[in-house]
């Protein structure tokens, strides 16, 4: 069946010589896997590799069977272009990041306009905003939201945080409990949106702590969850 969907490039890979198999994650049908033929020798096909990079917004013309099989893309285009996300190195390690906590959380190929559209939106602030060092932050409280394991912030004010069942409560009860008075960054992205991320003043230990505690929040609540290699490069940047 043939189909025009906007997509966000999640990942793209070498195959064979000449090819490219490339994750999307399309507003008509999910998550879904392309083979592009010949691309990397190829200098006057529609398709360019530069249109490939992490997270860029596209429009496609492409071919769904819908077997769970590779599919083909007929035509692409970008329909927002970034001005930064691809040239600013800090941005390009958020961008280098978020593409493989997508590619390991996402596996749906499934219409979610809810979603998609919260991604889109990210990145196109993130593009367009300077603020940025607790982005990835808010991000992944935001999308566990989408994900169906938000926290829940009903007794917010309650000292400890229990990651494996997301809710507060008085005592720890499990290995899994952190005490968020203690842990002062975590707490202040509760109920935020992302223009108020420049009211957020974290020291290096802080920003280091949260996201630990989100990427260990994340691996209890998604079977086969891996931490991204693009951590380690992703702090040091935000030192």
């Amino acid at each position: 069946m043939q189909i025009t969907t906007k997509a966000i490039v999640l990942s793209s890979i070498k195959y064979s010589e000449a090819d490219l198999i490339v994750k999307c994650y399309t507003q008509s049908s999910g998550l879904k896997s392309y083979l592009l033929k010949n691309i990397l020798k190829s200098k006057k096909g529609k398709l360019r590799t530069s249109l490939f990079q992490p997270l860029t917004l596209l429009e496609l013309n492409a071919n769904h069977k819908d077997k769970g099989t590779l599919e083909f893309i007929q035509e692409a285009k970008v329909y927002y272009a970034f001005q930064s996300l691809h040239t600013q190195i800090l941005k390009t390690s958020i961008v280098l990041f978020l593409s493989e906590i997508l590619k390991s959380v996402i596996q749906e190929e499934e219409k979610n306009n809810a979603l998609f559209s919260f991604l889109e939106n990210s990145f196109i602030w993130l593009d367009s905003n300077d603020a940025i060092a607790n982005f990835h932050l808010l991000f992944l409280l935001k999308l566990s939201d989408h994900l169906g394991f938000s926290p829940d912030l009903n007794s917010s004010n309650l000292p400890i945080f229990n990651l494996v069942d997301g809710v507060f409560q008085k005592e720890s009860t499990n290995i899994y409990c952190i005490n968020i008075f203690e842990n002062t960054g975590i707490k202040l992205f509760f109920g935020i949106k992302f223009d108020e991320l420049n009211l957020i003043k974290l020291s290096k230990k802080e920003r280091i702590e949260s996201l630990e505690i989100l990427l260990l929040y994340y691996e209890l609540h998604m079977q086969g969850f891996k931490k991204p290699k693009s951590l380690d490069v992703l702090n040091q940047l935000f030192n």
